[in-house]
């Protein structure tokens, strides 16, 4: 007689998250962005990106409230995410500023966080780790 056996239901490592974010993203490398398209998606949460941060200056112009957070890369032409986050707090953007980056110097690290941004991320970033963040947010 077959040995009957009950589902096993495995928690997951990562909390959903308790509500949908509207994401902006602003990096130069397509492939990031679309990662994290996916896997911020995947939670729910809708992402908008874009490749430098004077497009995401345009986007957050147009409507200050349409975004609860605006995640920006360091190195990028145009606008570069530290003059992106300096614009953002002179507007008085509401929502929540988290910078990814794969170097920051000792110098560029303070001026983010003069400009009070809520978290500074290195590249590369662990999709577990970036989903467990925006469960905490």
């Amino acid at each position: 007689m077959p040995m009957m056996t009950t589902p096993v239901s495995i928690p997951s490592a990562v909390a959903p998250p308790q509500k949908s974010l509207r994401v902006l993203y602003a990096d130069d490398m397509r492939e990031l962005r679309q990662l994290l398209e996916v896997v911020l998606g995947r939670d729910g949460h809708r992402v908008e990106s874009v490749p430098d941060g004077n497009y995401a200056l345009e986007l957050v112009l147009r409507d200050p409230a349409g975004y609860d957070v605006v995640i920006t890369d360091h190195h990028m032409p145009t606008v570069n995410g530290l003059e992106l986050v300096a614009r953002l707090r002179a507007m008085k953007f509401p929502g929540k500023i988290i910078v990814f980056s794969s170097e920051l110097s000792e110098a560029v690290d303070r001026g983010y966080r003069s400009h009070r941004v809520d978290h500074i991320l290195p590249k590369p970033i662990f999709p577990s780790e970036l989903r467990a963040l925006f469960a905490s947010l």
